[in-house]
């Protein structure tokens, strides 16, 4: 399948839930999130069997690789049952798992790895524990997410990737810390510039540090040299230390956007199919599921919702006359 770009379909996207455990700033803001805010009842989240059946039927349709996301998924019971269903789809190469970290103990990270992830990515916005606990709004540490990062790579659950949203004034200190921390080992670090998604994280454009800048700090410490893209449409442009210890990644959503290689499409838990990070509504494939729908007619409605794809939101930001009501990041994971 082509969209209206000409772009192939190749990444599926999967939340799993829309509550997570911590109340990032960038994501899920404590004063819009908090203990009274309508999460998701259950029953209006997709079973894992209509989440294996959606996830097929993209298989078929081209997709290659399978994220779970959230919210934070691990926070979906029996996720490694999930995991399981996804694994035994005929057709994908890579199904991984974005965390915060912070539940993944050695017995989660074996199970998942016993049911068939691969790999997970990992968010860390800082190794200073008082600056982690007030970006992320917990009482965890970033210890906890050390931890968890340890427990993934001793399950076989890597090369773990490390994200880290870097905003001006807030963390953009811990460039330097975190790149030292996982230097000389398989890790990979990617710095994110932070991203308007959603519409309740007062995003400011002056807040983004360029990744030029990040690479630019990171170089006059290491040397780097750029590192060709592994498969067309990765988001990441990657650069490895001259030394031979390791390699880094950068984001660059803001400042070089890559929305004409952008081959992704997200699902989100109560089944609304996205056809881009900042989308502003999704199209409901619960509806069709539940009364029925044969595979034919979803595979249909799925061709439908690519061929007439033609976002590229981070092409046009700055043409914007009109603030957008984004979905929320927690929402359709990112």
């Amino acid at each position: 399948m082509r969209d209206r770009l000409g772009r192939p379909f190749r990444d599926l996207r999967i939340s799993v839930t829309d509550r997570c455990n911590f109340r990032c700033t960038y994501c899920m803001p404590r004063e819009v999130f908090h203990s009274k805010y309508a999460f998701l009842d259950r029953s209006r989240l997709l079973t894992f069997e209509e989440i294996a059946r959606l996830a097929r039927l993209c298989a078929e349709r081209g997709a290659r690789k399978l994220r779970l996301t959230g919210g934070e998924p691990l926070l979906r019971r029996d996720l490694p049952e999930l995991v399981r269903l996804l694994a035994a789809i005929d057709g994908v190469d890579d199904l991984c798992l974005t965390t915060n970290g912070s539940l993944l103990d050695a017995q989660r990270a074996r199970a998942l790895r016993d049911a068939g992830l691969d790999r997970v990515t990992v968010s860390l916005d800082s190794l200073d524990d008082a600056a982690f606990r007030a970006l992320s709004d917990t009482d965890y540490s970033a210890q906890d997410v050390l931890r968890g990062i340890d427990a993934a790579e001793r399950a076989g659950l890597g090369p773990v990737k490390i994200n880290v949203v870097v905003r001006r004034g807030v963390n953009e200190d811990q460039i330097l810390p975190i790149a030292e921390h996982f230097r000389g080992g398989a890790h990979i670090v990617r710095y994110i510039e932070f991203m308007d998604v959603g519409s309740t994280n007062r995003w400011r454009l002056d807040a983004v540090v360029p990744a030029r800048e990040v690479v630019r700090r990171l170089a006059r410490r290491w040397p780097l040299e750029p590192v060709d893209e592994r498969y067309p449409g990765e988001v990441a442009r990657r650069w490895r230390y001259r030394d031979g210890q390791g390699e880094i990644g950068v984001i660059a959503s803001v400042t070089q956007p890559f929305c004409r290689d952008c081959t992704r499409l997200r699902l989100s838990a109560d089944g609304r199919l996205h056809t881009c990070l900042f989308a502003t509504a999704g199209k409901d494939l619960m509806r069709p599921l539940r009364a029925g729908a044969d595979d034919d007619r979803l595979r249909r409605e799925l061709d439908r919702i690519w061929r007439e794809r033609d976002d590229r939101y981070s092409e046009l930001r700055g043409r914007v006359e009109t603030p957008l009501r984004k979905v929320e990041m927690s929402y359709i994971g990112g």
